[in-house]
């Protein structure tokens, strides 16, 4: 384990509260993240071949953007999504970084001028979260649940913040459906909370539900 491992560990053992899950509770998450994940994937594969290649002819580089993110207990992973950017574009996150428009560790603008031809749309569909999908199917992450964050950030979070990282990440969750950029970090953090100290594995597939018109109206999606 890497010194930074540790260090990340370490922030998520000092959340003060963990609650008690059933065993089965965990089997049927892993299970309904398994088959959400073929189906999607299986379906949206045509939609997925056309959009990489479509990438590929407006910004020369990789269609896929692999990114360093933490998970559960701290324990650091590669987060697949559809580069939404220019080839190196996390290289010049300084140079815009006085751009941010939200509030707390992270950083979100609406206009990147990093976004190349098609960043905006693949944002504003979220079909550049359609990788994260096989980061479910390896285990890395969850349909619902926390999103992933930066090292960077996690650097950043209290106390309140760190019980985050007390499940895996998901790729939706309450913050997706309740206007995502739109909302200040506490209210973000606020709503994790609440989804760890009352998930059930039937309140997840109503929130599966509940995403796909918040993904359609895309609303805070950049």
């Amino acid at each position: 384990m890497s010194i930074a491992e540790s260090q990340a560990l370490a922030v998520a053992e000092t959340v003060p509260y963990r609650r008690e899950i059933p065993r089965s509770w965990r089997i049927a998450k892993r299970i309904t993240d398994i088959i959400v994940s073929l189906v999607v994937l299986t379906v949206l594969f045509p939609v997925l071949l056309l959009a990489m290649a479509a990438i590929v002819l407006v910004s020369p580089g990789s269609p896929i953007f692999m990114q360093e993110r933490v998970g559960e207990n701290g324990r650091r992973f590669k987060m697949f999504k559809l580069r939404t950017m220019i080839d190196g574009a996390h290289l010049m996150l300084d140079d815009v970084r006085h751009l941010n428009e939200v509030d707390g560790p992270v950083f979100k603008v609406r206009n990147d001028p990093r976004l190349h031809l098609l960043g905006p749309l693949l944002r504003r569909t979220s079909l550049d979260e359609v990788p994260n999908f096989v980061n479910v199917l390896l285990g890395d992450m969850s349909i619902v649940g926390p999103r992933p964050p930066l090292p960077e950030e996690v650097e950043h979070y209290d106390v309140r913040a760190t019980v985050r990282l007390t499940i895996k990440p998901g790729i939706t969750c309450l913050w997706q459906i309740s206007g995502r950029s739109n909302i200040s970090f506490d209210q973000w953090v606020e709503l994790d909370r609440r989804y760890i100290e009352t998930w059930t594995p039937w309140g997840d597939l109503l929130l599966m539900l509940r995403t796909i018109p918040a993904v359609l109206r895309g609303d805070g999606a950049h």
